[in-house]
């Protein structure tokens, strides 16, 4: 596996697949292409269908200026393609130059068919989180964040310092916004009233939803805005992991060294899912954004709370299996609604599901390894109007309502 500052990403929103993506697939084309004094893109499957909605078109026409740029959303199937699929043409005085056909595979990430990935190097020998076990126990190591430390070495931390500070500063700036977020849906932010509540003093759960829901939506919300935020793993699913470890630094004063130790730990379980399934919605469907967040979240908590491997992986299963089935069906192809809304609820989830490990694990009989191939064999065999391209679900009936 490689290293977790693949699964953390820096950047704006809305989607990491559907922006970040395509971004980074725009700019290596560019540069490759120097020549070239216009360019063409043809987008498929998922970019297509949601692309105006997530900023697809806008970010590359921003990333390939001054030259213009003319955005093709194709409607050909391509037998075999990921859904997330691009085909990138530098032209010269209208003829064409070079072609690269690039898959933003989620999280940011692209990959060029025909091509070895030079990006980053393979840090993880193991593949499985039984393999993890496996090792942890013959070394003696007690904790996850302890063995990402082993295979990263120590400048790990501050990088995850780095990522922690961006969560914080995105909490933040959500939490003191307000208005109505852009695409045309009119939703308004949230975050601020839900923070300025004051629940019932003697319905103390209403205090810890209060606080987690209103961090989640901070982040999702920012997102949604096209501010700067982490993937974890994705931008569709930013909100779940800094709400929850927010939410514990808030009530259990936790220290940023500590927090950093539970970023470490979900950054693992990111990259087991990243590595044995998919995090991509278009792949997968919402299970496996939305499910691999919460999973990370819950584990990170398993963490903080010094509970052991056994325990934080059935956090993490846990998390995982109650999200199996999820879909991804964005109304106009925005990462507005459901998917705000989604972040909160998923963060309970966490919560919830890190509680259980506390109680459970030895009667447990599923593993983490398991439900992630379930999710994986899950999203594959959904629909694809279930799969981020807004054709079914929420997005089909909302839309049949406006007409």
């Amino acid at each position: 596996m490689k290293s977790i500052r693949e699964i953390y990403k820096i950047g704006k929103g809305p989607s990491s697949s559907h922006t970040m993506g395509p971004e980074r697939a725009a700019r290596l084309f560019r540069g490759e292409h120097p020549e070239a004094d216009a360019f063409r893109v043809i987008l498929y499957g998922s970019l297509s269908k949601t692309g105006v909605g997530h900023g697809t078109d806008r970010v590359l026409r921003e990333t390939l200026a001054p030259f213009p740029a003319e955005i093709v959303f194709s409607q050909e199937i391509l037998p075999g393609a990921h859904p997330n699929t691009l085909d990138l043409i530098a032209l010269r005085g209208g003829e064409e130059l070079a072609r690269l056909r690039v898959e933003s595979v989620g999280g940011g990430d692209i990959r060029i068919p025909g091509r070895r990935d030079t990006d980053a190097e393979e840090v993880y020998v193991e593949h499985s989180f039984a393999e993890i076990a496996d090792f942890c126990k013959w070394r003696y190591i007690h904790t996850l964040s302890d063995y990402v430390e082993l295979n990263e070495g120590p400048e790990i931390w501050d990088f995850l310092q780095e990522v922690w500070q961006v969560m914080k500063r995105s909490i933040d700036e959500g939490l003191a916004a307000s208005g109505v977020l852009p695409g045309g849906l009119n939703v308004q932010r949230k975050a601020k009233f839900l923070y300025e509540q004051t629940p019932d003093a003697h319905i103390p759960a209403l205090n810890e939803f209060q606080q987690i829901a209103a961090f989640a939506y901070a982040v999702a919300e920012q997102n949604a805005d096209n501010g700067t935020i982490v993937t974890a793993p994705t931008c569709g699913a930013c909100g779940v992991l800094p709400a929850v470890l927010k939410y514990a630094q808030v009530t259990r004063d936790f220290t940023d060294a500590q927090i950093c130790r539970g970023l470490a730990t979900a950054g693992i379980i990111g990259n087991l899912t990243k590595s044995n399934a998919s995090i991509s919605g278009a792949e997968c469907g919402c299970q496996a954004e939305i499910g691999t967040a919460c999973s990370m979240a819950a584990a990170a908590l398993a963490e903080l709370y010094q509970q052991d491997l056994d325990q934080v992986e059935y956090a993490a299963e846990v998390a995982m299996e109650h999200h199996l089935g999820l879909t991804c069906d964005p109304i106009c192809g925005l990462v507005q609604i459901p998917c705000i809304e989604r972040n909160a609820v998923a963060a309970m989830r966490a919560m919830n599901a890190c509680n259980l490990s506390y109680f459970l694990t030895g009667s447990r009989n599923i593993s983490y390894d398991m439900v992630c191939r379930a999710m994986h064999e899950t999203g594959v065999n959904l629909s694809t109007r279930f799969r981020e391209t807004s054709e079914g679900g929420l997005a089909r009936l909302y839309a049949r309502r406006k007409g």
